[in-house]
């Protein structure tokens, strides 16, 4: 999206605007962009309620295309439709109710913002979606909860009970338990997007990472991610672990 195509409606923060550049994701093409936007348009419809309210349509676009940043390799669009899915997944095979619009929501505000060099990104995240969804018609209650789960995502560490917490955070850590190839891909997009770190200082940061993600009693809170989700996931963070802590 250039400048000129930007919508005058539609998500916006004063610093935070969509950075230009070639979209990332291998196939994110318009065929693609057209099916996330219907998700997106029926979500946020939903969402009102038949309240009125704008197009939601500028505000879709205007979200893909900071999903589409070049400065982006792992949080990209394909991370946004694979959460978008597996939030599919958990309402469909583990009936987990909650306000799941609203869940479906966060999903694409929770990276919106998106600077590997910056440590704010859920927080600017959560404004950008305060702002933009009190324009495009939700009440303050729905905002402040799509907010509130933007910022779960900085610990991904929900209280018991908390349905739609829950359900945005395991989506969220779903790549953890991929295939191993497929992780494979994810840490190599994650090392990208870290470029500018030096490499024994990466594998120092990374591996504290992981460890934090292994000490958890349970990575996965929902039902089903804990019983779908949860060996896969552990045994790739403790192979990626020993890659990372491995001698010369």
């Amino acid at each position: 999206m250039t400048a000129e195509e930007e919508p005058q409606q539609g998500p916006t923060a004063d610093e935070d605007q969509p950075q230009e550049g070639p979209a990332r994701g291998p196939a994110f093409d318009e065929e693609r962009a057209r099916d996330l936007l219907r998700r997106w348009n029926a979500t946020l419809l939903a969402a009102r309620a038949g309240r009125e309210g704008p197009d939601p349509a500028p505000y879709g676009r205007n979200l893909l295309a900071r999903w589409a940043e070049p400065q982006r390799r792992y949080h990209t669009v394909d991370h946004l439709q694979a959460v978008l899915d597996r939030i599919d997944e958990l309402a469909d095979q583990g009936g987990e109710g909650g306000e799941l619009e609203l869940v479906r929501l966060a999903a694409w505000f929770h990276d919106a913002v998106y600077r590997p060099d910056r440590s704010e990104n859920e927080e600017r995240s959560a404004a950008l979606a305060e702002k933009a969804l009190t324009e495009a018609g939700l009440t303050a209650h729905e905002v402040a909860e799509v907010a509130r789960l933007v910022r779960l995502t900085t610990t991904h560490d929900p209280a018991a009970g908390d349905l739609n917490g829950e359900t945005l955070c395991d989506a969220d850590l779903a790549i953890l338990a991929t295939a191993p190839d497929t992780y494979g891909g994810y840490a190599a997009a994650v090392r990208e997007e870290y470029a500018f770190v030096p490499e024994p200082a990466f594998r120092q940061g990374r591996a504290t990472v992981l460890r934090q993600l292994l000490n958890l009693p349970r990575l996965f809170r929902t039902p089903y991610g804990a019983a779908a989700w949860e060996a896969r996931a552990r045994e790739n963070l403790e192979r990626e672990l020993a890659e990372l802590t491995a001698g010369p």
